[in-house]
């Protein structure tokens, strides 16, 4: 029966989620009312999962990689409650319950190792995957050049220059506009995708996976790609700032790519 509320608080981790993102990204003051309530329900479920798995195995301390896992994503959210309630502000929750819906969404999966029904769902999974991703390092190009052209396009301006070669650029507001659009459409794919990774690597590797250097700059990587979008939301960086943020985004994200030579997980044969 724990795996039922342990799955409900899953699918709400899930919406607490996509709400904090949308609140504290994306400047949506609705769904500052959605985020906490429904945060709220998913802890008062994963806590009685929690307590219900322990007094059927008899046991007060988590024991194995999926009680751990399941533990530390209940202390997380309930350091985000009281965060939010003391200090009335859900800009943690970008973090905090991402973090909880990966950790806790493969041990909802089962107390065994798990492993799809067939090779045609786990084939649309890896596809996912890839797609994800390819799509976060696409929009990361368009951001970085947008914020380039940018940079450029506000010097012409500046010791204005009467029109020439370049004066096919689109306006600056134009530009920070495709910048800040492609930058939030590579983390959506960058999410999607080390959330289908983790998936077939918990399928492949259990537990053993968060031991892999790739897994770990994976999700370091996506907190970093967080928190540089909040400064840019917090801040406005435009200009020679915004070029330097996108830079060390995609910067990131390659380093996390070069991190597959030494991945024992996060590697693909030719059939």
């Amino acid at each position: 029966m724990y795996l039922i509320w342990l799955r409900v608080a899953v699918a709400l981790y899930g919406v607490a989620s996509v709400s904090a993102l949308a609140a504290v990204l994306g400047s949506r003051p609705r769904w500052r009312s959605v985020c906490l309530p429904v945060t709220i329900l998913a802890w008062f479920f994963h806590a009685i999962s929690s307590t219900e798995m322990l007094v059927l195995t008899h046991r007060w301390m988590p024991v194995g990689m999926h009680e751990v896992q399941s533990m530390l994503a209940l202390l997380i959210s309930t350091v985000f409650l009281l965060i939010a309630w003391r200090y009335q502000t859900l800009s943690f929750g970008i973090f905090a319950l991402p973090l909880a819906f990966l950790l806790t969404v493969v041990p909802a999966l089962g107390p065994d190792k798990y492993t799809f029904s067939s090779p045609v769902i786990r084939s649309g999974w890896l596809f996912v995957h890839i797609t994800a991703l390819l799509t976060a390092y696409a929009a990361l190009i368009f951001s970085l050049t947008a914020s380039v052209l940018y940079l450029i396009q506000e010097r012409r301006l500046k010791n204005k220059r009467s029109p020439g070669f370049l004066d096919w650029l689109p306006p600056l507001e134009t530009m920070d506009q495709i910048a800040q659009i492609t930058l939030v459409l590579g983390f959506c794919g960058m999410t999607i995708g080390l959330f289908a990774g983790s998936l077939i690597a918990q399928e492949s590797y259990g537990a053993a996976y968060f031991a892999d250097p790739k897994i770990w700059l994976s999700f370091l990587m996506w907190g970093f790609y967080v928190g540089m979008l909040f400064i840019r939301r917090s801040t406005g960086l435009r200009g020679r700032r915004g070029v330097y943020l996108s830079s060390l985004v995609f910067l990131a994200m390659l380093t996390v790519w070069a991190a597959n030579v030494f991945s024992s997980v996060h590697r693909f044969t030719a059939p």
